[in-house]
């Protein structure tokens, strides 16, 4: 699991990485204001849970090719990743993935209450048409 905390203009946002059986699941959390470490440790602790659990969309990692490297090496790299600003692309791709399940999952749930909604307007104007042929 892997938490990156960036400044995408105009919030600071935290990108929650979880790798699991070859699949990259992410979640985004909007902090507002740039967050001091008290606030991304109560995070950690409190909130991160939240993001984890909604997250059902992944992507397939490929699988990288096993080979020895130099210390320095991966010491330069950390470094790099570090360094680096936002999140990564598989990351990326698992949170465009989420949230496109989401605005699916969203329409269809808007769609269903507005049919609900004509349907009823309709089952009373029956009814208010019913009332006024009845006998006086």
């Amino acid at each position: 699991m892997k938490l990156t905390v960036f400044f995408e203009d105009p919030f600071w946002v935290g990108i929650v990485e979880i790798e699991e059986n070859g699949v990259v699941k992410a979640g985004r959390y909007v902090f507002g204001a740039e967050p001091t470490p008290q606030e991304i440790w109560e995070f950690v602790l409190y909130r991160l849970q939240e993001v984890t659990d909604g997250l059902s969309c992944g992507v397939a990692v490929p699988k990288p090719a096993l080979r020895v490297s130099n210390p320095k090496r991966r010491a330069r790299e950390a470094a790099r990743e570090s360094r680096g600003r936002g999140s990564g692309t598989l990351s990326q791709e698992a949170v465009r993935l989420e949230l496109t399940k989401r605005k699916l999952d969203s329409s269809r749930m808007n769609k269903a209450r507005k049919e609900e909604l004509v349907e009823s307007k309709r089952e009373i104007a029956r009814k208010k048409a019913k009332d006024k042929h009845r006998g006086r």
